[in-house]
Parts: C-alpha cells; structure tokens; sequence
C-alpha cells in the first residue's frame, strides 16, 4: 500500500512538472501572437488554439457531449466554476466569437491578466455594486448588438465539491435581452487542479452542453437562473449548494 501510494505521488509530481513545461511551451507563441495580430477574433481564435493544443498534449483531450453549441444564435453560456482550469477549459471548447466575463481580480496577474485583456474579456468588481451595474450595462448592450456571452455565476470556487449559489447578472442580462440561455456542465476540472494546487494530477475533461434555455419561457431573471441551475446539475455529479428555496417553475408556452 505504502509503495503504491509514493508511486502514485510521483506519477503526479512528474505529470504535474511536464503539464507546466507544456503550458510554457504552448503559451509563450499564443502571448506573442495576442500581443502582434490585430483584431479582437482573430486573437480568440489563436487562444482556443493554444486551449485544445495544452489539453491535447498533456493527454486530457476535452470529451464534449450533448446539444451543438449554436453557430449563428447569439445566447449566454454559462458554466460551473471549480477550477482555474475551467476559463482554459470553455475557450478550447466554446466558439472563437464569445466574449467572457471575468472577475476584476485576474487582471492584475502578469500574464493571464494581459492574455485577457487581449481576448477582449469584460472585468467585474464583484465587491462593487455600481462597478457591477455598470459591468451589466455594457453586457446588455454587448447582447443587443449579437456578442454571445460567457459566465461563470458562482463567482468564484474552492476545493469543496458543490454547485454554489449563483449570482443574478447574468440571468438578468439574458433574460431583459430575450437571449437564450445555454448552461454547460464541466466536469473533472476540479479533480485535475484542486483550488490551492500548483501541480496538475491526472484525469479526464468533460464539457456537457445542455438544452438552450428560451427566456420568455421564465417569469423572470430568478426562475431563469433556477433552470439554469437543474440543466447543470443534471450532469455534474456533484451536490447543490443552494440555500435558497426553489421558485416556481417555468410557465408552459401557450
């Protein structure tokens, strides 16, 4: 038993060190290329380039099922939040053309802080009420003109399994624009980079894409999320760390 356990720690020790040589490698032309080529889209597509090459290499190709992610429709994804791998994670396996909503925090570190301010990413102060409205604002008019949206709700994660409560922004942007909602269930991320790890373990990824989600079929921003909420969770094999009381559910179209 004890041998097998140092054998299984030094598996992860030396997976942990090749993943981080193989971001290294990957990464260093992705930061050149953001920094040089001109255009927001041109840009995202060299990133989810640089996303599906690191998980190719690193042998954890992301396993995608269930709906297509629509090609033309412009909707709102949004997704569980367990693992600094998720952002890396919706941009290999979501299309070049969304825009992600990311906590302000990240843009201060070096180098994720420039890739995503590149790739266009929106900030938010999530310690800040007007920062945030004005943050939701600017995503409403981003949705009315046609820019598909990406979020992650619950703000933010830890290394205990769940899905936390999920903050209203998003669900009250897509639903005042009458834009269809896609929830996506990603599992395994959390397992490969627990919050608090610097060292990746083995493991697979997977990324389900649920049902859209049509907004009128929703009383409003809080039954919208609710659904949002099941479609996840239906796929995710982890507990629901709501404590709120489930709302009423959707109305039937008439």
């Amino acid at each position: 038993m004890r041998i097998t356990a140092l054998f299984s720690g030094a598996v992860h020790i030396v997976y942990g060190i090749y993943v981080w040589l193989v971001l290294l490698i990957v990464m260093i032309p992705v930061a050149i290329g953001l920094a040089l080529i001109p255009g927001v889209l041109r840009r995202r597509q060299i990133a989810r380039w640089g996303a599906r090459s690191i998980f190719l290499l690193i042998g954890s190709r992301i396993r995608m099922s269930g709906e297509r992610v629509p090609e033309i429709e412009t909707c709102v994804v949004v997704a569980n939040h367990s693992s600094y791998l998720d952002g890396i994670i919706l941009t290999a396996a979501l299309p070049a053309r969304f825009t992600f909503l990311v906590k302000q925090e990240m843009s201060a570190f070096p180098v994720a802080g420039f890739v995503l301010k590149r790739l266009g990413s929106e900030f938010v102060n999530r310690e800040d009420a007007r920062h945030r409205h004005r943050a939701a604002r600017r995503l409403l008019d981003a949705a009315a003109e046609g820019t598909p949206l990406a979020f992650f709700p619950e703000g933010t994660f830890d290394v205990n399994p769940g899905l936390k409560p999920f903050q209203l922004g998003a669900f009250r942007a897509a639903w005042r624009a009458d834009l269809p909602m896609l929830p996506v269930a990603i599992k395994g991320a959390r397992h490969k980079l627990p919050s608090g790890a610097l060292l990746l373990r083995p493991g697979p990824i997977s990324v389900r894409i649920t049902k859209l989600l049509a907004p009128h079929d929703y009383e409003g921003p809080q039954t919208l999320m609710h659904g949002a909420r099941r479609s996840i969770l239906q796929h995710l094999d982890e507990p629901d760390l709501q404590i709120d009381a489930e709302p009423e559910p959707a109305r039937e179209d008439s």
